[in-house]
């Protein structure tokens, strides 16, 4: 596949994927104050990308927009675009009178574009021309490339160095993002000013796909909380399903500490929660830490010692033999509620005290092993009737 081929494709598909970014995260960063800045920023630029396309631009000018108008569009609103990341920036570091100072800038650099293009707007820019700038001036040439490389150096060295200053980890990782996709606008305006006066001809397709790499790291910048939900998700679900033959059976024994019965199935109660992920598996850690504490009431003094030793001789690795005694001590226990044994003073389990979800994990994980490792309890009734005499 030629170079300028791949690179089209690869300018496509950043495209399409900041636009995605962005109809995804527009109502909370709308929203928010914080994240507004950052979706207006990716919001210019993804714009400005678009006007890069050669297939956005030749389905413009199918429609009888001039060309010259297009690449004039694209450049007033690549220049904003510089300008929203330095009022971005600038409002992390919240400075009112360099933000007024960026504003005026900003201001003065298109006004100077504008005015500039509708003196040189007589010259004919061709069909061929539709990647070069509005207009051919040196000054205009200037203007274009330094906003753009000023506006993405001081996101570079704002971004990186307030991303090591805060803990907020989503906000982190979307400045790191940002500042990195920075770096590669940098390399393409300085690629691109070079191609402009004819140094490397050759460079276009090589920056086309900077600039479609610089737009899949803008997206990922704005699509950090997103991500960052969909990994809390998918761990909470991941740990609902894991733990959900523990909790089932120690609630169905001790009914009361849970808020609902378990449904018929794992798969149903994963893939139809009463709750969301994440306070349904917060609620099953829970309903099972208080079960195993109301289960020691029906702990034998040695239960947690023989169910030691019975998984020690079947051959449970080091690492796991704890959480294989505290299943097959909680076993018989609640085997012993279910056949009726009264209650008797609590013995406490070890590692259980403060409701370790790993604990409880590990304890899940040998739970179909040693439920059944230790023998149940004998019914009271039949204990009373062996003690009477015959």
């Amino acid at each position: 596949m030629p170079v300028s081929e791949l690179a089209a494709r690869v300018g496509l598909a950043s495209v399409v994927a900041l636009w995605c970014a962005l109809v995804w995260r527009a109502r909370p960063a709308l929203r928010e104050p914080r994240l507004r800045g950052l979706w207006i920023t990716v919001l210019a630029t993804t714009t400005a990308i678009t006007l890069f396309q050669r297939c956005v631009v030749s389905a413009l000018t199918s429609t009888g927009i001039d060309v010259h108008m297009v690449s004039l569009v694209r450049n007033l609103i690549g220049v904003l675009s510089a300008g929203l990341v330095l009022l971005f920036v600038v409002d992390c570091r919240r400075s009112p009178r360099l933000r007024r100072s960026v504003v005026a800038g900003l201001t003065a650099a298109l006004t100077a574009l504008l005015v500039m293009d509708l003196l040189g707007a007589g010259q004919p820019i061709g069909a061929a021309s539709a990647q070069r700038p509005a207009s051919a001036t040196t000054a205009y040439w200037l203007i274009l490339s330094v906003a753009h490389l000023l506006g993405d150096a001081v996101a570079v060295v704002v971004c990186w160095r307030y991303s090591l200053r805060t803990t907020e980890r989503d906000l982190v990782w979307s400045l790191r993002l940002f500042a990195v996709g920075s770096v590669l606008a940098l390399v393409f305006w300085c690629g691109y000013l070079g191609h402009l006066y004819g140094l490397a001809p050759a460079l276009l397709p090589w920056l086309s796909m900077v600039m479609g790499a610089h737009g899949f790291l803008r997206a990922a910048s704005l699509l950090v909380p997103t991500a960052t939900a969909l990994a809390r998700t998918a761990t909470a679900l991941r740990t609902s399903w894991r733990l959900w033959p523990l909790w089932r059976d120690l609630v169905t024994a001790v009914p009361h500490v849970a808020l609902a019965s378990p449904r018929s199935s794992r798969l149903q109660e994963v893939l139809r929660p009463r709750y969301p992920p994440v306070l349904q598996a917060h609620r099953q850690t829970i309903e099972t830490y208080d079960a195993l504490l109301t289960l020691q009431q029906y702990v034998r003094p040695d239960a947690y010692e023989q169910a030691h030793r019975h998984a020690r001789r079947a051959g449970v690795p080091e690492d796991r033999l704890a959480c294989a005694a505290l299943a097959g001590a909680v076993g018989q226990a609640r085997r012993a509620v279910l056949v009726g044994v009264p209650p008797s003073d609590p013995h406490p389990l070890p590692g259980v005290t403060h409701g370790s979800s790993e604990t409880l994990l590990g304890i899940a994980r040998m739970w179909p092993t040693m439920t059944d490792a230790l023998p149940c309890h004998a019914h009271p009734s039949a204990a009373g009737s062996r003690a009477e005499p015959r």
